[in-house]
């Protein structure tokens, strides 16, 4: 992908304002599930739906689809049958993605920039849709743990997964940050929303053209695909 001088300026204008910066995990930091990794885990928690009766929760796509999340919100969506087959199958997913983590990708340069935000004084924060164990212990293993002062993941209730702003809220409660103070990096249309529904300006890491297409679709209007343009000046 050709470099947008126009997008590194915007996000270097971004940061230098910013007093803390919220990082999604999965993507922005690391691929937890690297080339179609998390299919399995989507299928086993498919199977666990087919065994309570509930195969007929998921639509057609949700029923092929490789992201083990989607599997978690179509049971949401019928939680008043299967209330408990909802926290079976998230528990399922924490355990899966604790797995994941050790194995994960680093995403490029992004180690070398959240030092480099760490030691010019930025708060920052894990806001994912992830298990929080699983992206600690990742940080932790990649020693960059100490650069993040919060790590906020998904809760039992996946209602409240992004696009829901809810895991950002929380994360600007916990830096006793104003939404304006803070600049959040996501890779997805769900982090694009989750971000303006809480009142943050966003960066997207649009790591191919698919990704940026769909962060522009979404409403991004600043989109980066590689962090390395940054570290200059970050």
């Amino acid at each position: 992908m050709a470099v947008d001088v126009d997008a590194i300026e915007d996000v270097r204008a971004l940061l230098a304002t910013a007093r803390g910066v919220l990082f999604d995990f999965d993507g922005p930091v690391c691929r937890l599930f690297p080339d179609g990794s998390s299919l399995p885990v989507a299928n086993e928690l498919r199977e666990l739906v087919a065994r309570e009766g509930a195969r007929s929760l998921l639509t057609a796509g949700e029923a092929r689809d490789k992201d083990p999340h989607a599997v978690l919100r179509a049971v949401h969506r019928g939680r008043r049958e299967h209330a408990g087959l909802v926290g079976v199958l998230e528990e399922r997913v924490s355990v899966r993605e604790l797995d994941a983590a050790r194995k994960a990708r680093p995403t490029p340069d992004a180690a070398r920039l959240i030092r480099e935000l760490s030691g010019r004084g930025l708060r920052l924060a894990v806001v994912t849709n992830n298990s929080s164990l699983a992206a600690s212990s990742y940080l932790e293993e990649h020693g960059l743990r100490g650069c993040f002062d919060v790590v906020h993941g998904r809760t039992s209730d996946v209602h409240l997964m992004k696009p829901h702003p809810d895991v950002v809220i929380r994360a600007l409660r916990s830096l006793r940050l104003r939404p304006e103070d803070a600049v959040m990096i996501g890779d997805s249309p769900a982090d694009v929303r989750a971000a303006a529904r809480a009142g943050v300006r966003f960066i997207g890491y649009g790591r191919n053209a698919r990704k940026e297409s769909e962060l522009r679709g979404a409403g991004a209007t600043v989109v980066v695909s590689s962090y390395a343009l940054l570290l200059d000046e970050a």
